[in-house]
């Protein structure tokens, strides 16, 4: 993972793709997410969605799992350089998260990252606060999740 100081705005990252098939809407919304359009494709057809539908939170924890996995291949390339890995702290929150078009069974999701502002904490020392906005596109290039979070990342030592 990066210091504060490697990060710049405007700075973009794919961050990966997932394949939302039948199985895996299913299963998630009967754990999470059981409304009917996530949970039989007669009743996603059925339903303003137009077909089987993905629960957004689904959506959401795609691309959280993908973030994951991205910060954790950007520290192992790191040490595999031998260079120091920042440790992130947690995030305050996020805002303007937005479903803006179903994701249907079938429907690959293509995550992006962007900064979009970073400032040093006013309250924690030796940390500053990154904003980000990840972007959902599907295969048909049709943006269908964004979400605008916040993380506070450390800054260089001495």
């Amino acid at each position: 993972m990066r210091f504060f100081e490697d990060i710049a705005i405007g700075q973009r990252r794919e961050i990966g793709t997932y394949t939302f098939t039948a199985e895996s809407i299913k299963t998630f919304a009967a754990k999470f997410d059981p409304q009917r359009f996530h949970l039989d494709e007669e009743e996603g057809k059925n339903s303003l969605f137009g077909g089987l539908a993905a629960s957004g939170w689904h959506v959401g924890s795609a691309c959280m799992s993908l973030l994951v996995a991205d910060g954790q291949h950007l520290a192992r390339e790191a040490v595999s350089r031998g260079e120091e890995v920042a440790v992130w702290g947690p995030s305050p929150g996020f805002r303007d998260l937005r479903w803006i078009r179903p994701v249907l069974a079938g429907d690959t999701v293509n995550y992006v990252s962007e900064v979009v502002d970073k400032r040093t904490s006013a309250s924690r020392p030796g940390w500053g606060i990154l904003t980000v906005r990840t972007t959902g596109t599907n295969e048909r290039g049709e943006e269908v999740y964004s979400i605008t979070a916040t993380a506070f990342v450390p800054l260089r030592k001495g």
